[in-house]
């Protein structure tokens, strides 16, 4: 039995999303309405309805302008972001830049202009998983854990938390599946008193997490029930839809090449060619050969390519060395070395690319599903499940970028160092740089660069009412506080007259205001209104369609004891009837 209130675990993915719950003393991954484990983030949006999911996806080619996906990489950053931009250039819909240099996306939804941040989107396509696992369970879900990538600054953790859902806790993804891989393997094996023995030696598990649009590594020390991350490193902006842009991009200039055309302006030729790149991509997985077959393409242009497993390899070549590099980074920050690893576990749909496969070995759980299992699991564990499976499952993430102070001559000064391990407290001593100076202005920055205008501030404040002594003799302490969200608390006090100020990094830099978040829950209450709206419509339509023509077939049945004057009058009434149905949808 599951109580009302549920807790479920949401992989939040950038092409794919997918929502697993304890049920039954183990995780379930849920099917949504079309059978599939896994739903596309994706949002669509037309002249009478918001599609979500697989009929967003399943529309997209007749309405690229309108159909966003992606949007988890604009998730907690600028409109000028070189990400960003480089992103706009590929997307057929609109992104402009809105409040604070936020981006934007624009749609026509119902005959309307609607303008929809990255963090709405992906609270309508968390609103789907949520009812999805609603409709399994059969009760009211309120609670979630949701992942995120392991690189995630500060302000996209805080992004993701604002897109809806009563957030339980935010964990990095591949700590997810570092959980799924953990209680799977200790599902299969025998419990003898010498496997028991076994299983107690401590294990180091590389997890390579390789999804659509985000790319992670995280190393985990593994003991029994504790899982200690020891290392994370990764890229936010690497992924299946690189690989795919990189093929896109090529067909581009072989199509512009064959027929002298330029088809990278118009987004209904692009999509289409997307969507059959995205599905060679997949078939080259399986075959050394695929071909590209699309009728009237461009102005009526059929399009025929082939493209080899060889081609496509050369085409990402860069991107799939690139992937390697956060491997290397991982083993030195955990001081370890490739033979201390006993375990890769490849998570993600793009790991399933032989040419990852070939640097990296085949895990025994899903790709597509470990990282919403282990998000399941989070939530069992903070909704008091009491399995023995699981009630002594100790989670212990770290910090992707070290936390600083930056200092006289623009220098930082690390106060939490990358890779402390979650939730954690740390405190460093300051002092002034002035002879009676009473104000200090602290600037806190994440990142690796020695420079801080090389990192990224995540805000200002300043502590007033410090004692006026010479320059270096007052005791100033900082305190950060990091919560097992990763969400940062900094808190500055004057030792000697207690003066104290503080801030939370969360809201800033473009963030959405308590006034922002409480439009956007109303306007998705609103657009599930409209939907219910419209499926009512459809129904009702589809009834009395159904009615016409069972009467105008009853009709022309010569059995009818009717006149055929009121046999005529009945049919014509029934064929202005199905006229006006096919004239207003």
């Amino acid at each position: 039995m599951v109580a009302v209130g549920a807790s479920i675990g949401i992989d939040l993915g950038t092409t794919y999303s997918c929502v697993g719950v304890w049920e039954n003393g183990r995780v379930e991954i849920v099917a949504n309405d079309q059978g599939n484990r896994i739903t596309p983030s994706c949002v669509a949006f037309t002249d009478y309805q918001r599609f979500i999911g697989d009929a967003a996806l399943n529309q997209v080619a007749m309405n690229p302008i309108n159909t966003v996906f992606d949007a988890k990489r604009l998730i907690g950053r600028k409109f000028n972001d070189t990400s960003v931009q480089s992103d706009m250039k590929l997307w057929p819909f609109k992104v402009i830049a809105g409040k604070d240099k936020r981006p934007i996306i624009q749609v026509n939804y119902m005959g309307q202009v609607k303008m929809l941040s990255a963090e709405e989107i992906s609270s309508m396509v968390l609103t789907k998983m949520r009812e999805t696992a609603e409709a399994h369970l059969g009760t009211t879900v309120t609670d979630a854990v949701i992942t995120v990538p392991a690189y995630f600054n500060d302000s996209q953790r805080q992004a993701t938390k604002d897109a809806g859902l009563n957030v339980l806790r935010i964990i990095n993804e591949p700590t997810a599946a570092g959980i799924a891989y953990g209680l799977d393997k200790k599902a299969s094996n025998v419990t003898t008193e010498k496997d028991k023995a076994t299983n107690s030696v401590a294990e180091n598990v590389l997890i390579f997490d390789l999804g659509g649009g985000t790319f992670d590594v995280s190393i985990l020390n593994i003991k029994e029930s504790v899982y200690e991350v020891k290392a994370t490193d990764g890229d936010t902006h690497l992924g299946g839809e690189d690989f795919n842009s990189r093929m896109v991009n090529h067909l581009v200039q072989e199509f512009k090449k064959k027929h002298n055309k330029d088809i990278s302006k118009h987004p209904k030729a692009l999509r289409r060619l997307r969507t059959s790149c995205e599905r060679a991509k997949r078939t080259l997985s399986s075959t050394t050969r695929t071909a590209i077959e699309i009728d009237a393409l461009y102005e009526g242009i059929d399009f025929h390519a082939s493209v080899t497993r060889a081609k496509f390899e050369e085409l990402n070549m860069d991107l799939f060395k690139k992937c390697m590099e956060p491997v290397e980074l991982c083993l030195t920050d955990a001081k370890m070395d490739k033979n201390s690893i006993q375990e890769i576990v490849l998570v993600g749909g793009s790991t399933r690319i032989p040419k990852i496969q070939s640097l990296l070995r085949i895990p025994n759980i899903n790709p597509d599903e470990a990282v919403a299992y282990g998000a399941a699991v989070q939530a069992a564990i903070l909704n008091g499940e009491a399995s023995e499976k699981v009630q002594d499952l100790v989670l212990m993430d770290a910090t992707p970028l070290s936390l600083s102070v930056e200092t006289i001559g623009g220098v930082m000064s690390v106060v939490v160092p990358r890779n402390t391990a979650i939730p954690t407290k740390k405190q460093k001593p300051y002092t002034t740089t002035l002879d009676n100076q009473i104000n200090a202005k602290f600037s806190i920055y994440e990142g690796e660069r020695i420079r801080a205008s090389d990192n990224n501030l995540l805000g200002t404040f300043v502590l007033s009412g410090i004692a006026p002594e010479p320059r270096h003799t007052a005791k100033l302490t900082a305190y950060f506080d990091v919560d097992a969200d990763g969400i940062l608390t900094v808190v500055a006090e004057d030792m000697k007259l207690g003066s104290k100020n503080m801030i939370t990094i969360k809201n800033n830099k473009g963030m959405l205001s308590s006034d922002e978040i409480k439009r956007m829950v109303q306007e998705a209450e609103k657009y599930k209104s409209d939907d219910e709206k419209h499926s009512k419509k459809v129904e009702l339509r589809n009834i009395f369609e159904i009615y016409a023509i069972k009467m105008r077939n009853m009709i022309s049945n010569s059995g009818v004891m009717l006149s055929s004057k009121d046999k005529k009058k009945i049919k014509n009434a029934v064929n202005k009837a199905i006229q006006w149905l096919d004239s207003n949808g």
